[in-house]
Parts: structure tokens; C-alpha cells; sequence
């Protein structure tokens, strides 16, 4: 059985930045190693009140306020938050303290299951979610985590059982991974985005390439046809050793039912990782053709009026709004805007002439938007996202598709994407009644 690097040991200070999920789950599985927990968040108010019980319980220490080097004192492990850019806790944490991602730390404590990782700007979530329904075609128990949903380490805690790992990884998690080593890395793309949480181009492909530096002799890298020349050309040690195979478009899935280019893509990543572990292209078209777009991707969520209205609330990118676009045949009517996170705005012209008849811009970013698409297309910008649409109604010709890809964070008026993508879905259902 594969040894893995075991960090935290009994007795040992673990400081935890954050209280989201996997925070709350990295601190317990610190807690259930023996270790003493200490968990630092800017306040004590936006501590969920379930955890504040669980803090009580165990005894963690805690600190709050603004991050100072006495939160970090004498730590022996630190478990970053994903949310929180390394460069501002680096001044504060002790040179001999060991930074932990919490999926690592998790990882860690299941040597026996084998782990498919898949990472990229665009495509993730439909990807992870792809090897899931294949590997449970070909009788695979399988466990769906990490970025999305649910932490590993409350699979670890939970003592769950699973056949496969299958796990969607972040830049923000791979940058604080060290010993990380999936059976399986996928890398579909990199192109540019987290510039607003990332120094610069580099530091994020960087964090990308992550994924394969440990990876040794029968180890398996799946690289897009766009990043295999920056993997190749990146000195990443582990693809001196690993499988490396580029996936591309081979027709395979050409006659599914999940359209568009960067779907089959997807799919193609999915089953060219899930074939390692005994999936069959059988199993992978019977699990496409039970497949259904997750929500917030390409969502379709209403219909009337002669408009169907499309949630892509995770279109935080550049690249994925211009995936959104190639999928529909209809004229679009473009609801974009929010927090700019980088990007060429100006690279989409071509396809908003070919394909949107207007553009509903709203919230923060106005400016960005219209020093690249005005003179472009029909351009107006709104406060709310329901203005935005009530103005995009006033428009309709009929047989148009309302497509939310904002190409942005939601931070400026949401809490996260879900939380956009639900409004999205309550004013679609107003305007089409």
C-alpha cells in the first residue's frame, strides 16, 4: 500500500484560516488526529452558530480579527482558506510551520483509494461530474468532492468507503498542495482568470501544473490540446515520469444529447480518465445519455413569451461565456456584469455580432464592459440584473434564448454564483409567465 507524507502528528498546533466547510472539516479532522486546533477568521460574528457550538465542544483556541503573527504563533501545520491568497498570510506564519491545503491533509489519510483530480479555468465541474456517472456505469463507488461540494475531509471523517476518489481541484488548493499525488490529473485549460486572488499569469499556471508534481512511474497526466505545450515546456518534474496523453475532440460523442464543443471536450477528458481505472466507451455513453447539466451550467429555467431562458450563472470567465455563445443556434439576449476578474472582453466581438442581438449589462464593471463592446452590439447597462432583463424583454423578437454568462465574479451584488443563479431563475420565471 502507497505510504503518504503524514504531517500532523498528536500534540502538534494546526491553525486553521476560515470557518466555511472545509474549514469546519479540516479542524475536525485535525481534531480527530490528535491535534491542538486553533481556528483564526476575520470575525467571531460570521462563524456559523453550529460550529461556535463544535468550537466549545472540542476546545479549539480562536482568534479573530485582521491576521497578525500572534494568530499563527507556534503553529506546527497551517490550513490556508481556499478564499484567502497565500502572499497576505505569507509574512505571518512561522518559518518552520508546515501550509497544508485541506484536501491534502485529507488525502493523506486514504492511502488505499486511487484519485482522479481534474483542474482547469473552465469545465470542472461538468468533468468531475462526468467521471462520477461513468465510473458508476462501469459498478464504481465513487466519491465526488473536493472543490466541489463536499470536502475530502468529511469523507475521511465520516469513514465512507469508495472505490475511486474523484476530485475537482482549485488553483487556490493546488497552490498550498506539496506531497499531493492523484492516480489520474486532468488539466483541460488555462486561460486567464483569478487575477483579481493571483499575482500574475504565471503564479496561477503555476498552481495548474501543480497537480502533476509528484506524480511517478504508472501515474496518468490528461492534458488539453492548448496546455500541452505549457506543461511540456514547464520543467514540471512529475510529468518527467507520468503517462501523458493529449485529449481532443475524436467524434466519439458527436451524436449526445450535452451539446456544444466545450461539452465535448469534457466528456472526452472524462472518459479518457475513468478508461485507466476500466470504464468502458460503452459505460461512458450510457452515462451521457442519463446525463444532466448541473445547475447554474447552462441550466435552461424557463420558457415563455417565446424566450428560453438559459442560467450559466458559473460563467465566470471569458472563455466560458464564449463556450455559452457557441452552444446555441438562436439569438441570444446577453445578460453580463459584476466583479471584472480579468480577461479579453474585446476577443468576444466576433461571436456577440454573429450570435447576441443585445446585451444587458449590470452591476459593478460597467466601464471595463463597454470600453470592449460598444459599437459591438446593442449595449445598455442596468443597476439590477432584473432591470438588465426587463430591458432585454423590451427587445424580443421571439425565438431568442436569455442567456446569464456574466463573465465575472458575483461579489458585487451576490454572495456566490448559486446565490446569482437563483436570482436569475426568479426573474425568469416572472418574465415568462
Amino acid at each position: 500500500m502507497e505510504q503518504r507524507p503524514q504531517v500532523v502528528t498528536p500534540g502538534c498546533t494546526a491553525v486553521v484560516v476560515g470557518t466555511g466547510r472545509s474549514g469546519q472539516a479540516a479542524a475536525m479532522l485535525l481534531h480527530s488526529l490528535g491535534a491542538s486546533v486553533r481556528i483564526v477568521n476575520l470575525t467571531e460574528e460570521s462563524v456559523p452558530e453550529s460550529f461556535r457550538k463544535t468550537i466549545a465542544e472540542c476546545g479549539f483556541d480562536t482568534a479573530f480579527g485582521p491576521h497578525t503573527a500572534a494568530q499563527f504563533a507556534g503553529a506546527d501545520v497551517v490550513v490556508p482558506s481556499p478564499g484567502v491568497p497565500m502572499r497576505k498570510l505569507a509574512s505571518f506564519i512561522p518559518e518552520q510551520a508546515v501550509v497544508l491545503a485541506e484536501m491534502e491533509l485529507a488525502w493523506s489519510c486514504v492511502p488505499h483509494i486511487p484519485a482522479i483530480a481534474v483542474t482547469g479555468t473552465n469545465g470542472k465541474t461538468t468533468t468531475v461530474r462526468l467521471c462520477e456517472a461513468m465510473l458508476c456505469k462501469a459498478g464504481k463507488r465513487v466519491f465526488l468532492g473536493g472543490n466541489i461540494g463536499t470536502p475530502l475531509s468529511e469523507f475521511v471523517l465520516e469513514k465512507q468507503t469508495a472505490d475511486v476518489l474523484v476530485l475537482e481541484v482549485s488553483s487556490f488548493q493546488l497552490q498550498t498542495c506539496r506531497h499531493f499525488r492523484p492516480s489520474v490529473g486532468v488539466l483541460l485549460n488555462v486561460t486567464e482568470d483569478h487575477l483579481d486572488y493571483h499575482e500574475d499569469m504565471q503564479e496561477y499556471i503555476d498552481a495548474k501544473l501543480q497537480l502533476f508534481a509528484n506524480m511517478r512511474e504508472g501515474d496518468t497526466a490528461l492534458l488539453g490540446e492548448g496546455v500541452h505545450s505549457i506543461a511540456k515546456d514547464s520543467g514540471n518534474a512529475g510529468l518527467q515520469h507520468a503517462d501523458i496523453h493529449v485529449f481532443s475532440d475524436t467524434g466519439s460523442f458527436a451524436d449526445v444529447s450535452l451539446k456544444g464543443v466545450h461539452n465535448r471536450l469534457n466528456m472526452e477528458a472524462a472518459y479518457a480518465a475513468t478508461s485507466v481505472l476500466g470504464v468502458t466507451m460503452q459505460d461512458a455513453l450510457d452515462a451521457v445519455d442519463d446525463f444532466a447539466t448541473a445547475p447554474h451550467t447552462l441550466e435552461t429555467v424557463a420558457n415563455g413569451h417565446g424566450v428560453v431562458f438559459v442560467n450559466d450563472s458559473k460563467a465566470t470567465t471569458v472563455d466560458s461565456v464564449r463556450a455559452a455563445l457557441e452552444s446555441f443556434a438562436e439569438p441570444v439576449l446577453l445578460l453580463a456584469g459584476g466583479h471584472y476578474k480579468g480577461g479579453d472582453l474585446g476577443s468576444l466581438a466576433g461571436l456577440l455580432q454573429k450570435h447576441v442581438r443585445a446585451v444587458g449589462l449590470y452591476g459593478d464593471s460597467r466601464d471595463v464592459f463597454e470600453a470592449a463592446w460598444d459599437g459591438v452590439v446593442d449595449l445598455s447597462w442596468h443597476e439590477s440584473m432584473e432591470d438588465a432583463a426587463r430591458a432585454l424583454m423590451q427587445k424580443s423578437e421571439g425565438g431568442e434564448v436569455m442567456l446569464l454568462s456574466p463573465a465575472t465574479s458575483s461579489f458585487d451584488q451576490y454572495a456566490n454564483y448559486k446565490a446569482r443563479g437563483d436570482d436569475f431563475r426568479r426573474i425568469a420565471r416572472m418574465l415568462s409567465e
